[in-house]
C-alpha cells in the first residue's frame, strides 16, 4: 500500500516520506476499511507532525490525515449500516487531539469506525466530500455551543479559511442569523459575500475593534486565535468561540467530536447547495505532491480547503 509516513516529529519537509509498501490496516469489529479516493489537509495535520499532541498522540510511525472520502471495501462483524461498495466520507478521529489514529487518510486505504462516517451526498464529488468533515463539524459544534439561533447576529473572524467558510454558511442558511459579518483580506471579500455574509470586512484596512456594532456571537476561526479581539466585539451576555490560540475569558475553546450523524443531519443543506466546500484553486494535489500541499497549508494563504486527489 502506498502512503505518506513519518517516523519522527519535526518539520514536514524533513520528516514526511512517501512509502510504497505500507501494511494494509486491519479493521476491528466496528470498523470498515475504506479505499481512499480523496483526502484533505487540516492545520492539525502539520501541528501533529511537529509534536503538538505530545503524550496524547499515537505511537510512531504515523500516517497523517483526518478527512477522507472513499469507498468501503471491507466491513467488520459489528457493522450494521454500511456495506461494501458504499461511497462514504467523514473525519476518522473521534477526538482529534486525543490519541488520533496511527494510520490516517494520506494513504490508499484507511480503517474507520462506522459511526464516524456518512454516505457521500450524490451531488458531491469525492474531492468536494473530502473537504467537508472536520471543518464542518468544528463549525457546527462551535455554533451549537455558542447558542446561535434565528435572529441573532454573528461576527466570523477568518471567514475565508476552511472553518470560517462553513461558519458563514451555517449561520446564514441553517441557523437563520439576522446579520452575518465576516473578515478576510482584500482579495477574498467577494467570496465571503457569496457564502452568505451580509458584510465583508477587510481586516487589512479596518480594525475589528472599530466596528460600529457588537454581536451576539463571535466565532474566531482565524489561525493563531484572536480571542482578545473577539471578546471586545461581543455583546454583553453574548458568546465567543475560538478554535485555536490563547483564550481570553469569557471566550470558549472546545475540541470537536467526529460524528457521522452530524453529517447526515446536514445532508439536506448540502444536497440543496446551501452548504458547499470552498476548495483552494491550487488544489487538488495528487498524492505524490503532498509536500507541496503542506507548503500551501503552512503559508496561511489557502482559500478554504486543500484537497489531495488522486490517491495513487
Amino acid at each position: 500500500m502506498k502512503g505518506w509516513l513519518y517516523t519522527g516529529y519535526g518539520d514536514f519537509k524533513e520528516v514526511l516520506e512517501l512509502e510504497t509498501e505500507l501494511g494494509i490496516p486491519i479493521i476491528s469489529e466496528d470498523q470498515v476499511l475504506v479505499k481512499v479516493v480523496a483526502a484533505a489537509l487540516n492545520p492539525i495535520d502539520a501541528k501533529r507532525m511537529d509534536g503538538f499532541l505530545g503524550k496524547n498522540d499515537s505511537p510512531l510511525p504515523i500516517v497523517p490525515g483526518y478527512d477522507v472520502a472513499g469507498v468501503v471495501v471491507e466491513v467488520g462483524s459489528d457493522v450494521t449500516k454500511l456495506s461494501i461498495g458504499d461511497e462514504v466520507y467523514g473525519h476518522i478521529n473521534e477526538k482529534p487531539l486525543e490519541n488520533p489514529k496511527q494510520f490516517g487518510t494520506l494513504a490508499e486505504l484507511t480503517a474507520v469506525e462506522e459511526r464516524l462516517l456518512a454516505i457521500k451526498p450524490q451531488n458531491l464529488s469525492f474531492v468536494e466530500a473530502a473537504c467537508i468533515p472536520l471543518a464542518l463539524e468544528t463549525a457546527y459544534e462551535g455554533l451549537e455551543r455558542a447558542g446561535l439561533s434565528t435572529g441573532k447576529s454573528i461576527l466570523v473572524l477568518g471567514g475565508s479559511g476552511g472553518i470560517g467558510t462553513f461558519v458563514i454558511q451555517l449561520a446564514k442558511h441553517v441557523y437563520g442569523a439576522s446579520r452575518v459579518v465576516a473578515t478576510s483580506s482584500t482579495a477574498k471579500l467577494e467570496l465571503l459575500r457569496s457564502l452568505g455574509a451580509d458584510v465583508a470586512v477587510d481586516y487589512t484596512k479596518q480594525n475589528i475593534e472599530d466596528l460600529p456594532e457588537n454581536f451576539d456571537v463571535v466565532f474566531d476561526a482565524a489561525t493563531g486565535g484572536k480571542s482578545d479581539v473577539a471578546v471586545k466585539a461581543v455583546k454583553e451576555g453574548g458568546s465567543v468561540v475560538t478554535v485555536s490560540g490563547v483564550v481570553t475569558p469569557p471566550a470558549l475553546k472546545f475540541i470537536v467530536t467526529s460524528d457521522g450523524s452530524m453529517l447526515e443531519k446536514l445532508r439536506p443543506f448540502i444536497e440543496r447547495g446551501r452548504i458547499r466546500p470552498v476548495i483552494d484553486p491550487n488544489s487538488p494535489f495528487p498524492l505524490s505532491s503532498v509536500l507541496e500541499a503542506f507548503e500551501l497549508l503552512e503559508s496561511g494563504r489557502a482559500i478554504g480547503k486543500i484537497a489531495i486527489y488522486p490517491i495513487q
